[in-house]
C-alpha cells in the first residue's frame, strides 16, 4: 500500500470514528473554553496526564500550530486561553469538530486539511508553538513530520509531541487487548506488514485506522537529528488495567517538548 493509500484510508477512518463518538472526536464543552479564557485549563498530549503549565510559553498571541491535533479538544483551548491557532489534520470530520467550537464560542482559528508530514502549505518559521498531541501513530514514517516541524518553527519555538511507546506493538493480537502478552511482533511495527491477519482485518472493517510504532530512535533520537534540543520528559498509561493489560507493568505513552536550536 502506497504512502498516500494509508493516508486516505486513515481520513476516512478518522472520519468514521468521529460518527462513532470516539473520545478524542468529542469537543469540549462551553465551561471549558470559559475557564481557558481565564488562563485555567488542563490539556493532553497523551491519553491521561496533563501537559505541565511550565511547559506553556506565555500564549498570548503566540503563532501556534496544532498538527494532526483536530477534534475540538486541545486547540479551541489554546485559542480561548489567548494563542493564534492553526490546526492541521488530515480528517474533515475531526476539523468540523473545532469549527464546531470556534463557532459556537467566537474562537478566531484557522482550519488546514492535510498530511502532517508535509506543511508545504506554511513558509519556513511560520509558528512559535507547535502541539502535537498522540497522532504519528498513524503514519508509515515520522522522520519527515520531524524535519517539517524543525522547519516551520521559529529559532526558540517549542514542540510539544506526544506518542505511543512501541512496546505497546510487539504483543500478539495488542489490538484486542485481550491480555495474551505473547511477544510477537518486531519494532518498527506495521499494520501493513500483516494486512492479511484477522486482527487487522476486522480492525479495518471496524473503521480503525492504520497503526505504526516507531522506534524511540525515530520518536526521540528523530526529534534531536532534526535540529531540536529536548527539554521535558515524562510518561503515562491508561488508567484502566483491566481494559489495557500493560498498564498494570509500565507507562506506555511518552511526552516530550523540546526547542528548535
Amino acid at each position: 500500500m502506497h504512502t498516500d493509500d494509508v493516508m486516505n484510508h486513515n481520513r476516512a477512518a478518522w472520519n468514521q470514528q468521529v460518527d462513532q463518538g470516539n473520545r478524542w472526536t468529542t469537543p469540549v464543552d462551553q465551561q471549558t473554553i470559559a475557564n481557558a479564557r481565564l488562563g485555567k485549563f488542563d490539556i493532553v498530549l497523551t491519553p491521561t496526564q496533563p501537559v505541565p503549565a511550565a511547559w506553556f510559553p506565555p500564549l498570548e498571541g503566540l503563532t501556534t500550530l496544532c498538527l494532526a491535533a483536530a477534534g475540538g479538544q486541545q486547540a479551541p483551548v489554546l485559542a480561548a486561553a489567548g494563542a493564534d491557532v492553526t490546526v492541521f489534520d488530515a480528517s474533515p470530520r475531526q476539523l468540523d469538530q473545532d469549527r464546531f467550537v470556534a463557532d459556537r464560542d467566537g474562537l478566531p482559528m484557522k482550519f488546514v486539511e492535510g498530511d502532517m508530514a508535509d506543511l508545504s502549505v506554511f513558509a519556513d518559521q511560520s509558528f512559535d508553538l507547535i502541539f502535537h498531541p498522540c497522532s504519528n501513530t498513524f503514519v508509515p514514517n515520522i522522520v519527515p513530520v520531524w524535519n517539517e516541524c524543525h522547519r516551520v518553527l521559529r529559532s526558540q519555538g517549542v514542540l510539544m509531541a506526544g506518542f505511543t511507546n512501541p512496546m505497546r506493538y510487539i504483543f500478539d493480537d495488542e489490538r484486542k487487548e485481550n491480555g495474551n502478552l505473547q511477544v510477537r511482533y518486531q519494532i518498527p511495527y506495521s499494520d501493513l506488514d500483516y494486512l492479511d491477519q484477522p486482527h487487522i482485518q476486522q480492525a479495518i472493517a471496524a473503521g480503525q485506522p492504520l497503526e505504526f510504532a516507531h522506534s524511540l530512535d525515530d520518536q526521540i533520537g528523530g526529534q534531536l537529528n532534526a535540529g531540536f534540543a529536548l527539554t521535558g520528559f515524562y510518561e503515562d498509561r491508561y488508567p484502566d488495567s483491566s481494559n489495557d493489560p500493560l498498564s498494570s507493568f509500565l507507562n506506555t505513552f511518552i511526552a516530550t517538548r523540546a526547542v528548535k536550536i
